[in-house]
């Protein structure tokens, strides 16, 4: 670590982040399996919340009014059921208004997947001879969610009393439209700038690309296999509409913005489930097709909606059997709207960008988009500048590989306090 130029405050801070401590905390919070919807995902927030307490931060733990956030017209979706949900803040003094920085993070993860491709059980990490600690949710995102509470617990551990007001904001039902976030804004809290520790590997994510979950519903004629030709098989049916998802796509991307010119596509369309038929020797009568959607930035998400419909429509009118039998479009599911950091709107970028070169001693951080969703853009909507910076590589997420630096943690840590310190102090 550089650690040049720093005042004698910011060294003491320093002194508090704890490699070891990192490494127990991250293995110790990896241990809960969280998974979106599940009963741990309530069980970790009480869990963390604790800890919070033993902080001396005021903390506001409360359960999401569930029926009135989705009855909501902006609630912003969920992919799987839900009977509970908890929010969970926790500020150095809530009673002293609008935080000057907020440190966010989802504590939610995705299902693990086949347990056969994992080297260990999924909730059981380890750390390897090369300091990566290994299992579902150390990258996305409970890395930066421990690095969040141990930049704030080292500027506590110094002593440092900051004359202005910041808070921890971690929420659930990021990976299936962003529940937490959602309940945590109409709760009232806020700040004057947001970092979510989402995964960026060493780079400063500034906007994220939006991802509307779709489902298409493609009729078919049942008939015995043996006489197929006295049917219609809704695969086949369904096969125009694919090529035409495929021509939207490369339409779409033509042309993108800079920040997300890095990427060989920008604004995916995938569909990522088929299901049809019912017996191997009966023609299907239906196709269901589930995918996503991107949204490009500064597009609405409406307009994203028209241009998958009018593709589908246009693809269905040309097709004698669809032409009588139109495929259905319904937008269910997470619906993530594209969002971008208003950099007009104060230093978070340069403060960041500066913290993180005074700690690794390296080059300023590049800046991108990315073209997933968060919560970015929920907080972006409300007023509140927010970016990504955050340990771990993204292109793990999700994946049984899935597995972040030690290293990158401390480092993450340490420039988040830096961070801390001078935008509160």
């Amino acid at each position: 670590m550089a650690h040049r130029d720093l005042s004698d405050r910011e060294l003491r801070a320093l002194a508090f982040v704890d490699e070891r401590e990192l490494a127990r905390d991250l293995l110790e919070l990896v241990a809960v399996p969280s998974v979106v919807g599940s009963d741990a995902e309530c069980d970790v927030q009480h869990l963390l919340a604790k800890e919070l307490r033993e902080l001396d931060l005021d903390v506001d733990l409360w359960q999401l009014d569930l029926p009135t956030l989705t009855a909501d017209p902006d609630f912003p979706g969920m992919e799987v059921p839900r009977s509970e949900a908890w929010g969970l803040v926790a500020a150095s003094d809530l009673s002293a208004g609008e935080p000057e920085l907020v440190l966010q993070g989802h504590v939610d993860v995705v299902p693990e997947g086949d347990p056969l491709q994992w080297r260990t059980a999924p909730f059981q990490p380890y750390v390897d001879g090369a300091g990566r600690v290994h299992g579902r949710g150390t990258c996305d995102m409970k890395a930066g969610v421990v690095a969040n509470i141990a930049a704030v617990r080292a500027v506590r551990a110094a002593g440092i009393a900051l004359p202005r007001p910041y808070a921890l904001q971690l929420v659930v039902g990021e990976e299936d439209g962003g529940l937490g976030a959602f309940g945590t804004l109409a709760r009232g809290h806020r700040g004057k700038a947001c970092v979510i520790t989402e995964p960026t590997s060493g780079t400063i994510t500034t906007a994220n690309a939006g991802a509307l979950t779709f489902e298409l519903r493609v009729a078919g004629a049942a008939t015995h296999g043996s006489t197929a030709y006295a049917g219609h098989s809704a695969i086949d049916a369904y096969l125009p509409l694919h090529a035409a998802l495929a021509g939207l796509e490369r339409r779409r991307n033509a042309e993108v913005h800079p920040l997300m010119a890095e990427y060989p596509v920008a604004y995916p369309i995938s569909v990522g489930t088929l299901r049809a038929g019912d017996w191997a020797s009966t023609v299907p009568d239906l196709l269901v097709a589930e995918g996503r959607l991107g949204v490009a930035l500064g597009e609405d998400a409406a307009d994203a909606r028209a241009a998958l419909e009018e593709a589908i429509a246009e693809a269905a009118a040309r097709d004698p059997w669809l032409r009588d039998h139109p495929p259905v479009v319904a937008w269910t599911g997470g619906q993530f709207g594209a969002g971008q950091y208003d950099g007009d709107a104060g230093a978070l970028h340069d403060l960041v960008a500066a913290a993180h070169v005074d700690i690794t001693g390296g080059p300023r951080p590049r800046e991108r988009g990315a073209p997933y969703g968060s919560d970015l853009r929920q907080y972006a909507a409300a007023g509140v500048p927010t970016l990504h910076y955050g340990p771990g590589d993204v292109r793990l997420a999700h994946s049984p590989l899935e597995a972040v630096d030690v290293a990158e943690v401390v480092a993450v840590t340490e420039t988040l306090v830096l961070t801390l310190l001078r935008a509160c102090g």
